[in-house]
């Protein structure tokens, strides 16, 4: 069975599609959108998911993560393009994902705006780098492949995120 993008975002308007799945002025008015998304999902995180443990974030980002997928895929289709530079919902709503764990460990004695300010630079690192395999999952079809990666980057970041939390106490 093939992997497809859930069929129910098409009963909405291109214009509403494409407005979700561009943050509106973010990804359609702003230079550099990706980045516009990310300072974007810092906020959501801060504002809902801040003081909430590890498994809601995760739980949360998995279930909108789903519609990121609809969404993404879906404006792709209506703007004619693979993964369009615009879309950046995928980069909003995988945010929450960098910072799992973050007040545990080696990370616990940072700063809150050094934690999010490093996480957000290691999030936009590995998105724009995309190592460790995280092009290939670009290639999935429609928004799955949009989606993917970044949910691949943003644990990139959060491991690396927590490594450098670790070796910041050890040393």
């Amino acid at each position: 069975m093939a992997l497809s993008d859930p069929r129910w975002p098409r009963i909405f308007s291109t214009r509403f599609v494409c407005t979700i799945a561009t943050l509106g002025p973010l990804g359609s008015r702003l230079p550099a959108p990706g980045t516009w998304g990310s300072l974007a999902g810092v906020l959501y995180f801060c504002l809902f998911f801040r003081q909430a443990r590890w498994e809601v974030s995760f739980a949360w980002t998995v279930l909108l993560g789903y519609g990121a997928v609809a969404f993404c895929g879906d404006a792709a289709r209506r703007m004619g393009k693979t993964d369009p530079g615009e879309i950046n919902l995928d980069e909003f709503i995988v945010m929450p994902l960098v910072f799992l764990g973050w007040r545990a460990g080696g990370l616990a004695d940072w700063p809150a705006w050094a934690v999010l300010v490093t996480g957000f630079g290691l999030f936009r690192l590995f998105d724009i780098a995309k190592p460790l395999g995280i092009a290939r999952l670009q290639r999935w079809p429609g928004g799955w492949g949009i989606v993917i990666d970044d949910v691949a980057a943003a644990l990139a970041a959060c491991g690396t995120l927590h490594l450098v939390g670790w070796l910041w106490t050890w040393r």
